[in-house]
């Protein structure tokens, strides 16, 4: 056990025979939780306000509907980054940008599953020692409100009903409703353990609805591939969180019913810097 598992690894072995606590344990894994004041330090990130961008980088439109709103930037060489499992960058600058609805007033959705939508994302990478200029909100565009936030390695869990948490413990069709991790007590202190929004960087995603992972796996294989097929599962476990950004009122970010962005990438994509490979979603209740 390690330090960034201790509290969940306590709580599971608290609420769960010890074969189970170990098994759902053994599924966790590390991410950045940026929160304010989390961990302490200097800011690893940052809501809203205006980006840094290079001289020569434009500010990322979708064509036929504008430019993209800035949400966040992550300050790569501030994250925990050699304890995580994905390979980031050691340093360097990552910038998150969506088409929020605020020129047209929600009209375009981006949606995973329509291709002709994704350039309503967008994530920018801005090596270490680039000469950037604060760039300037577009007109039509309010920007959203600057917060600053901290990271801390902590652990990310699994959902019952994820598919990877179905195999660990019984395998095609099993139903958690009536295991011992779907117990109450233990779903209400894990609960607990992430107070406030759920911004991460790394780690199991925190789906709103279905398994993020599994929804952008499902988009790429073309929309018809039966959620429970091999072939859906391989695609799904090729595809890492690499952010995702909750809802939060410090920030004036509402993502429909208090929901949460997601970018996701592939591992060989992310070692490489392909950010520009890197796919989004989003979820609302």
């Amino acid at each position: 056990m390690t330090s960034w598992n201790a509290e969940l690894s306590a709580i599971a072995h608290q609420h769960l025979p010890a074969d189970i606590a170990d098994k759902w344990t053994a599924l966790l894994r590390p991410c950045a939780r940026l929160a304010l004041g989390a961990g302490g330090g200097q800011a690893a990130a940052r809501l809203g306000g205006v980006p840094a961008l290079p001289h020569d980088t434009d500010w990322p439109v979708w064509e036929g509907h504008g430019p993209l709103s800035f949400v966040a930037s992550v300050d790569c060489a501030a994250l925990p980054t050699g304890e995580l499992d994905i390979p980031l960058p050691a340093d360097g600058t990552l910038l998150f940008f969506y088409f929020d609805g605020q020129l047209d007033d929600g009209d375009a959705l981006v949606i995973v599953d329509d291709r002709d939508s994704w350039d309503g994302a967008r994530v920018i990478y801005v090596p270490a020692g680039t000469e950037t200029v604060d760039h300037p909100t577009p007109e039509g565009l309010t920007p959203y409100p600057q917060v600053s936030l901290t990271a801390q390695l902590t652990a990310s869990d699994l959902d019952p009903w994820h598919p990877v948490t179905q195999r660990t413990f019984g395998g095609p069709g099993w139903d958690p409703r009536d295991h011992p991790i779907s117990d109450e007590a233990f779903g209400k202190a894990v609960g607990k353990t992430w107070d406030g929004p759920c911004h991460r960087i790394g780690g199991h995603p925190m789906s709103v609805q279905n398994p993020v992972e599994y929804e952008v796996a499902h988009a790429l294989l073309g929309g018809s591939t039966s959620w429970h097929s091999p072939e859906l599962a391989e695609e799904a476990e090729r595809w890492l969180l690499l952010a995702q950004i909750d809802s939060d009122s410090d920030a004036d970010m509402m993502w429909g019913d208090v929901g949460s962005l997601y970018w996701l990438i592939r591992r060989k994509d992310l070692a490489e810097k392909r950010f520009d490979q890197a796919v989004f979603t989003w979820q609302c209740g």
